[in-house]
């Protein structure tokens, strides 16, 4: 959804789209971050309706951790599929600055694409 936003946004000229990249990438990574802290301190209330991800999105996240490693967080910007990466990060104890790196990555080129191919 956030990117209907990031559209809509750059159609209007007065917005800035340096602005509005860099606002777009924080505010995405900056859930991803509240989705690793859910992972690392707060699992055991998985199962909670307020929880963002369910238990078998958590394991298809674990599987894909340990098949592909910590560059799988490149697809943390993916629907349904982000969220369980970002969580399971936290769950193994992923270095914060390791998981900043891969998820901001991944994140900005979502957003410098989207607003390159906004007219």
């Amino acid at each position: 959804m956030s990117e209907a936003a990031v559209v809509a946004a750059a159609l209007h000229r007065e917005t800035g789209r340096s602005a509005l990249f860099v606002a777009a990438t924080l505010g995405n990574v900056l859930g991803a971050v509240v989705n690793f802290a859910l992972g690392r301190f707060l699992i055991r209330f998985e199962g909670r309706r307020w929880f963002p991800v369910s238990a078998a999105g958590r394991q298809k996240a674990e599987a894909l951790f340990a098949r592909y490693g910590q560059p799988v967080l490149l697809l943390s910007w993916l629907p349904v599929i982000g969220d369980p990466l970002t969580l399971v990060a936290g769950l193994l104890r992923m270095p914060l600055p390791l998981f900043l790196l891969f998820v901001s990555i991944g994140k900005a080129a979502r957003y410098a694409v989207i607003l390159y191919l906004t007219p």
